[in-house]
Formats: C-alpha cells, structure tokens, sequence
C-alpha cells in the first residue's frame, strides 16, 4: 500500500497480524507509543537528533510528506540458524523540512525506526537522542558495564567495557542513576509480554548505552569521538581514549542512521527465534561466500594448552599445536586456533613470532590433515597493518582471524569492524570478534564475520569462584541471542555441581552437568563454535566428543520449542535430515515435555543424550539411550543445573 499526505497529526502504522500498533505524532516534536494486543508497549516516547551547532531533527519540524507501504519477501539467508528468513512489515516514511526523513517498521514480532538525511555535506551528530517510556514500575534485565576508569566523567568513564556482564534483574525504580547499560535489555510487561532493545545497521555511528530516565523510562548515551587515544591497556593491544570530543559523530550529509528496534513477545518462548537484527541488516557486500567455512574450532586458551601423555613440554610451541591438530582431523573439527602467545608480547605487531612457533611450519601439517587455523590478534595489532597482515597470512594458508580486546564502541571503534570485515573478506579470511560489543546484523552484511563475544561466557569460570553461571545460561538465549551470533565457549567435560564447583585455572571446570554443555551446542548460535577444554580431556570422552562435533553449526530451519526467562529453554535446529534438541535448565531439577508437532517429525524414536541418575552430586554423570516419540512428544528430565541433547533422524 502507498500513499501520501502532507499535514502534521498523528500517524498509525498496524503490524500485519493487526495486534502490534504503533502511533506516531508529529507537532513541534515527534513522539511515538507501542501498543500490542491492548497491553501498552511503549508510552508516548519523544524522537530526536542533535546536530552540533545546528538544528536538531524531530523538533520544531515540519512534515512535507508521508508514504506508506508494505514488504512480505523472503530473505536468503548464509551461514544462519534458518535459510529462510521472512521479512514482513508495513512502513510509513516521514519526510521532513532540513532534508531528513524517519522510518518506521511495524512487524508481527516488533517495531524498529531509523533517521536518515540526505544532506549535502557532511555534518557533526552531537547526540541521538532514543527515550524508551514505560507505563509502569516494569522488572528489567540490565547488563550494567564493569567501568575499568576510576576517574572523570561518571558517564564518559563507563565507555571502555569488555561488554561482558551479567544482569541485573530488578524494578525500573530500583536501577542506580548515572549506570550506563549495553544492549540487548528485556522489559517484563503485564500479560506475560516482553520487550527487548536492540539496535541494528550500526556502522559509522557509535553503539548506544541507556541509564535510568525520569520516571519509568531508559534513555539513551553514547560514546563521545575520541579526540586523542594511545597505546597501552592489555599488553599494549588497545587504544586508550585520552580525551574526547564534544560530539559522538562525524557523518556524511546523506546517510541512513542506526536501527532502534524492539522485538515484542507475547510469550517467553518466542524470544528462543528471533530474526529481527538480521532483518534490518544491511545486506551481504560479500558475493562470493563459496570459501567461507563455518565449524567447530578446537581451542588452547581456555584448557591452558594442558595436555597430558606426550613426550614434549606442552605450551605455545609447534609440538603442542601439531598435537591439536591430529586431534581436530582426527575427529573432523575444522579449525584449531593460536590464541593469545604465538605474537611476541607487548610489541602490538603481528609479524614478530616467538620462536617456539613456526607458523610456515604448522599451516603446511594443518593443510596436509584438512585442518584450518585460525589465529588471535589484538584490537592495535591489527589495526595498524590490517592490510599487510591479513595478505600476509592470507598467502600463508591462514584462515581468519580472531580479533580482541577492542573494549569500545565508539564511532571510530565501530569502523574498525567493518574495515576489518571488508578486509578479511578481501583476503577470503573469516572472522570472530572478541572483546566487542553485541553483534548488531554484521553477520548478514559481512557473513565472513562468524562469531561475536559480547557475552559473559563460559571464560569466566577460570577465575570467578562466586560466579553464577547457570542462571546467566538460562538467561541469555531470551536476550543477548536476539541480538545475534555469540561465542560463548562452550564444551567442557569436566563439569560440578554447585557445591562442588570452583575456580581452577589451568584445569578448569563448568557448572552444572555434561549434558548442559552438550546442549549449549544446539541452544547457542554459532556459526564458529569453540570447543574449549583440552584434548585429553576429549579424548577421555570420545563418545560425548564425536557426538560435539557432529552437531551442525548452520540450520536449515529453527523452532522455539520451549522457555521462561532465568529458568529454562528448550530448541530444535533442523540440518542434513536431522532435527537437534537442545533443552537446559537452572538449578532447578526440571521435567519438561516436548511437543513435535511444528517439526514434520517422521520416527518413533530418538537418540537422546540425557542427565545421570547421580548427575545432581556429580555433574559428569550422563547416559546415551533411545527414547520413544509418543503422540508426537518427548519427555525430558533435567537434574539441577542440568540439560539434555536429542537427535531425531527425519525419514
């Protein structure tokens, strides 16, 4: 539908199914409201954007027109949990006087609006100012920063994160003022519904933070442009922001600006399949994906390269690398990755290799096995010779890159990404972002960009005894996954219970059972997924590691089967004729049943990896069985802090 109209007033835009409504006013401001099946989403929330020096667009405005229309297509989507993602909205654009325009998307499952100006030139954002007013004292999931600075602006002194934090879980009310929060945050509203902010499209524009409003509202921060930055933090790898400037972005004059979205549930469940980020992604600049390889990836780091029964001194050297080889072709893992080491220490440069290592060395004995490498970089490393380091190792036979310690999101920071995107790709190299922020559609623009951290995973578990890390488990998938792909590092087969659990450094354990982490394959999405304890360790357990290491990393086809925020979530993942079930649960022992019927599933039985009879005393305690399919349902039963793996063969 199209059409136009050229007076100021109030505007309404109707999702598809008719139950998600969206009401714009357009007077000497521009506000918006939500409201789904009668349960109101968001309160009347204003809309601007501050140009230094200038005007500030969706104030004192003046609409010249209005336009309306409809999409319902099918997008193709590479290296994703779906092949098909279907992109239905209705849209109206409103254009306005000072040459800028807002856009507003109204789907089944959320609303998303964007500015954008076609200006002559280019121009200094001062801020972009997103308000988010609810109608109550709502409950709300908010991952607060872990501020590394001790001094100067409370506000500007929080920008440098890991984008690693739990969440805090509490009314609007209760939220400490002067807290700046990442996205992805859900919103608890009445009638069991949910809201999530996100935001998608970022490039050229840094990411957006929220603090505690007036009232019951989130509104919006983001990082200043750094005026002056140096070397230093973790050994020397990052750039330190010194002093700032006075607005958050310089742009050109004609430009689309970020996506603020909200994807909206009616139920918890809905949250498990989410395409919303993906769908307001710019799309693919890469044409050819054909040598892009998505997999499992034997990883060193987290094991602390602790092997056992083998003649050499195991460490960042070429012996205990050809040893992680053998082990990943043995068992058909696609990638084993340097991670931090192989790089000579605090000199920031990518062409200094210790020499333990001989990378020539371990490509040529990688190559030979059908095995790919991946390789660590620091965030200053990489970026002050990407070109040169990635032809480098590109003609070496490296595979990609894992790039870390960035801790910012800032407009320069942000162009970091995508010139690394567009450069790794250059040189057919793949990429997993660390130390980053959320992902924010870059897998759809960029789909050589197979991972981003952003998550407080399993890592954590190295040092932090008092660390909860179940309940954030059962958390995330309903949250920090709608953004999109996270590398969370699962995979260990040492695995305690809650009183048994401990930091142990260079033997290190999860909570909760083995099950749980064989499940975590299914639950997380991610193209490149690491498998994180030691070869020995694997080896120790051939039965569970076969069984990692089949499980597809892509979907054909994904279903929310089943969940509640913080204490449960269960789904299935269609790829190579097989259905794969991932359920886990909190520390709550926990019988759920499953029903198939969204699935087209064809078998009376099934291969289920399952919690122990004693997996709540000892976590590594599982049994492999078959179960039967009865009336189109399975039934799971999950120890404390336990989960379960299922394989269905379709016929």
């Amino acid at each position: 539908m199209t059409g136009s109209v050229f007076a100021q007033g109030r505007y309404t835009l109707t999702s598809p199914d008719e139950k998600t409504i969206v009401t714009i006013s357009v007077d000497d401001s521009v506000t918006y409201e939500v409201s789904r099946c009668g349960t109101t989403i968001i309160k009347e929330s204003p809309i601007s954007m501050e140009i230094l020096g200038g005007e500030t667009l969706g104030r004192q405005c003046s609409l010249r027109k209005a336009v309306r229309s409809s999409v319902d297509e099918d997008i193709e989507a590479c290296f994703y949990k779906k092949e098909i993602v279907r992109n239905n909205y209705n849209q109206i654009e409103l254009y306005f006087k000072g040459s800028y325009k807002l856009t507003f998307r109204a789907f089944d499952d959320g609303v998303a609006y964007r500015f954008s100006t076609s200006l002559k030139k280019p121009f200094f954002v001062k801020r972009e100012n997103v308000t988010y007013n609810f109608d109550g004292d709502h409950t709300v999931y908010m991952p607060f920063v872990n501020a590394r600075e001790k001094d100067g602006d409370p506000i500007e002194r929080q920008f440098f994160t890991s984008f690693e934090s739990r969440y805090t879980v509490a009314p609007l009310s209760d939220i400490e003022q002067e807290r700046i929060a990442f996205s992805p945050i859900l919103v608890s509203l009445d009638d069991n519904k949910k809201v999530v902010i996100i935001e998608s499209d970022l490039e050229d524009f840094p990411g957006t933070f929220y603090i505690k409003g007036e009232g019951n509202s989130l509104v919006s921060v983001q990082s200043t442009f750094p005026r002056v930055v140096e070397q230093g933090g973790h050994n020397m790898l990052q750039l330190m922001v010194k002093e700032r400037e006075d607005y958050v972005a310089k742009v050109e004059g004609t430009r689309d600006f970020p996506w603020r979205a909200m994807v909206i549930s009616d139920n918890d469940k809905e949250l498990l399949d989410n395409d919303m980020a993906y769908k307001l992604a710019s799309p693919a600049r890469v044409k050819d994906v054909s040598w892009i390889k998505p997999g499992k990836v034997a990883w060193d780091w987290w094991n602390d390269w602790n092997i056992k029964g083998v003649d050499f001194k195991a460490g960042v050297n070429n012996d205990t690398y050809k040893y992680y080889i053998d082990f990943a072709a043995a068992h058909n893992i696609e990638y084993v990755i340097l991670d931090e080491g192989w790089a000579v220490n605090k000199k920031a440069d990518l062409f200094q290799v210790i020499p333990e290592i001989s990378l020539e060395e371990l490509c040529a004995y990688a190559e030979e096995r059908g095995v790919g490498l991946i390789l660590w970089a620091g965030y200053y490393a990489m970026e002050r010779d990407m070109e040169k380091v990635c032809r480098h190792y590109s003609e070496m036979g490296i595979k990609g890159f894992k790039v870390d310690f960035m801790d910012r999101d800032d407009q320069e920071c942000v162009r970091f990404y995508y010139k690394m995107a567009e450069t790794a790709a250059k040189y057919h190299l793949i990429v997993d972002f660390h130390g980053a922020y959320k992902p924010t559609g870059m897998c759809r623009t960029y789909p050589n960009v197979l991972n981003f951290e952003g998550v407080y995973g399993l890592e954590n578990t190295k040092w932090d005894g008092s660390t909860e890390q179940v309940e954030y488990e059962v958390t995330i998938p309903f949250i920090r996954m709608v953004a999109g792909f996270l590398d969370y590092t699962q995979g260990a087969m040492v695995n305690a219970s809650r009183n048994d659990y401990r930091a142990v450094y260079s033997s290190p354990m999860s909570q909760g059972t083995r099950c749980r982490q064989l499940a975590q394959y299914v639950i997380y999405e991610s193209p490149l997924n690491m498998m994180c304890d030691s070869p020995s360790n694997y080896i120790e357990n051939e039965e569970c590691t076969n069984m990692i290491a089949s499980v597809p990393t892509v979907w054909e086809k994904t279903v929310a089967l089943d969940g509640k925020v913080g204490e449960y979530a269960a789904i299935a993942r269609f790829a190579d004729g097989k259905w794969y079930i991932g359920a886990i649960t909190d520390w709550e022992e926990r019988t759920i049943t499953i029903d198939l019927s969204g699935l087209s599933v064809n078998a009376e039985r099934c291969t289920a990896f399952l919690d122990g009879a004693n997996a709540g005393r000892n976590g590594e305690d599982y049994i492999r069985k078959e179960i039967p399919i009865i009336d189109n349902t399975i039934t799971v039963s999950m120890k404390q802090g336990g989960g379960a793996l299922i394989v269905i063969e379709s016929k």
